[in-house]
């Protein structure tokens, strides 16, 4: 059962956050200062400065850390000299000639936590240079002492006793970003990413109305209908996938995310699309008129780049589907092409859909008191 009035309730609001989860989505900007700062102590700059790698691998874990190092993929692709390769486990042809990134959460008796030093223990025995983001502690920091560069940010984020996925995107991001800096794939300055995401955390945030905070207004466009996500760019696109990730893991809700280009060639989801564009009626009576089996949709386009090509899909989409939702950067400081105003907007939007989806997760109740994901 929904409860929409209370995100326009600030007291209430905070008492239903039981967890702290909101609190937690907020710090994304501490959380890249604190990692731009480890990663300067590590020496990330000065160790991989000047390197000219054969390859840059991300390594991923199950869920919204897998979704964040494609959005970097992504990011860093289209003009990077190497290939950016996303992984669940270290390649075995790795060598002293890559560099590998990877975060760990020092969970002991955790698999995939073992898998992961599995993964680290491969590549440093192998002699790639390795970035290791996380506690000082755990099977990933031992598998990387002494070899890998061991980043570890000086706070914590996350609910005692649960798994931290969809809380520490930004660490992520900001570990990937400082060394796509240091490897000058791109010119990003990680404080300034800092700023605005905390300018975003507090456009997002519990005071005010709905109508005047994007996030608590797409939750509550969100309720009740099945989420589309479309990427108007490749970007875009990832993206969706985190916003899908982060529905499925704060509210509960199951959302498709796809690129609307590809969504261009799923004519049943489309004709499904218009058919339900009306709002309801208000003479609607629920027992003579008994909703549908599953909740109608609700498009919603995400654009990160500003190319022409993105503009004209934006625009082209919005002209079929006049009821969409576009989700995109209206600011002339974040103005610009290229991976760097790419990457800051990507991040401010990732931002956005952490605090949408833990909105409506709390109107919708989806976490009760007590219950823990891990």
């Amino acid at each position: 059962m929904l409860d929409d009035a209370l995100l326009s309730d600030e007291s209430r609001l905070i008492a239903a956050d039981h967890d702290g989860i909101l609190r937690a989505v907020a710090t994304a900007g501490a959380q890249v200062r604190a990692t731009a700062e480890a990663a300067r102590e590590a020496g990330v700059h000065r160790e991989l400065a000047g390197l000219r790698p054969r390859a840059l691998v991300l390594l991923t874990r199950p869920g919204t850390t897998e979704s964040a190092c494609r959005l970097m993929a992504a990011l860093l692709t289209p003009t990077a000299p190497l290939p950016v390769i996303v992984s669940g486990v270290a390649p075995p042809w790795l060598g002293p000639l890559d560099v590998v990134v990877a975060t760990h959460r020092g969970r002991e008796g955790d698999p995939v936590e073992a898998d992961v030093a599995e993964s680290v223990h491969r590549a440093v025995r192998r002699g790639a240079h390795v970035v290791l983001t996380g506690p000082g502690e755990g099977p990933a920091a031992a598998a990387g002492a002494g070899r890998a560069l061991a980043v570890t940010p000086r706070m914590t984020v996350g609910v005692p006793g649960e798994d931290l996925d969809g809380l520490d995107t930004a660490t992520v991001l900001a570990t990937g970003l400082a060394v796509a800096g240091a490897l000058e794939l791109l010119d990003l300055d990680l404080d300034d990413l800092a700023d605005r995401l905390d300018a975003e955390a507090e456009r997002d945030g519990p005071r005010g109305e709905a109508f005047v905070n994007p996030a608590k207004s797409l939750a509550l466009r969100l309720a009740e209908r099945t989420p589309l996500l479309w990427g108007a760019d490749p970007v875009a696109g990832l993206l969706a996938g985190y916003g899908a990730t982060v529905l499925a893991t704060h509210a509960g809700v199951v959302a498709q995310a796809t690129t609307a280009a590809a969504a261009g060639a799923q004519p049943a989801l489309r004709a499904r699309l218009v058919e339900s564009s009306g709002e309801a009626s208000i003479f609607a009576d629920p027992f003579d008129d008994p909703a549908p089996a599953a909740p109608p949709p609700r498009l919603v386009l995400l654009a990160v780049r500003e190319d022409l090509t993105t503009r004209r899909l934006v625009s082209d989409v919005g002209a079929r589907h006049p009821g969409a939702d576009v989700l995109e950067i209206d600011d002339v400081e974040l103005a610009g092409e290229g991976p760097s105003p790419d990457a800051l907007r990507a991040a401010v939007l990732a931002t956005r859909l952490d605090f949408t989806a833990v909105y409506l997760g709390l109107a919708l109740g989806a976490r009760a008191p007590g219950v823990r994901t891990a």
